[in-house]
């Protein structure tokens, strides 16, 4: 795979942002930190574990677009406002990633929530960011 190819989920976030769901480039493909946001019915549940499964969704959607899937992944980055949250969100992760392993890395930081609260309700209470490695296997 070579060149470079942006990969739009349709969230009016990318068009205010100026960013992408995706980005293939050559044989990676790098995916935005993802929240738990529902962009077909525009909401987000209150519940961590939804967000998460939410997360992956979007993430597993946007990595089908690049010909990848969660086998590919080599690396996973979950930030969270909340430390508590993290390990309820612990089996979403492993029926994703258990098999495959990759290196993984949680931060407790704040996020754009507090913006989107006045969009969207309830404030984002995970964040998931992936990278995969394309193979044409």
């Amino acid at each position: 795979m070579t060149g470079r190819r942006a990969i739009l989920s349709g969230s009016p976030f990318e068009e205010q942002i100026g960013c992408a769901r995706a980005v293939v480039d050559g044989d990676w493909v790098h995916v935005s930190g993802t929240t738990g946001f529902d962009y077909t019915t525009m909401t987000i549940s209150d519940d961590v574990v939804e967000q998460a499964e939410q997360c992956l969704r979007d993430i597993e959607a946007a990595l089908a677009e690049a010909k990848c899937t969660f086998a590919d992944v080599v690396r996973v980055r979950c930030l969270l406002p909340d430390r508590d949250d993290f390990e309820p969100c612990w089996p979403v992760l492993r029926r994703a990633f258990g098999e495959i392993r990759p290196a993984a890395s949680m931060l407790v930081c704040g996020l754009a929530g507090p913006r989107m609260k006045i969009e969207a309700g309830p404030r984002m209470r995970i964040e998931t960011e992936v990278c995969a490695r394309w193979s044409a296997a």
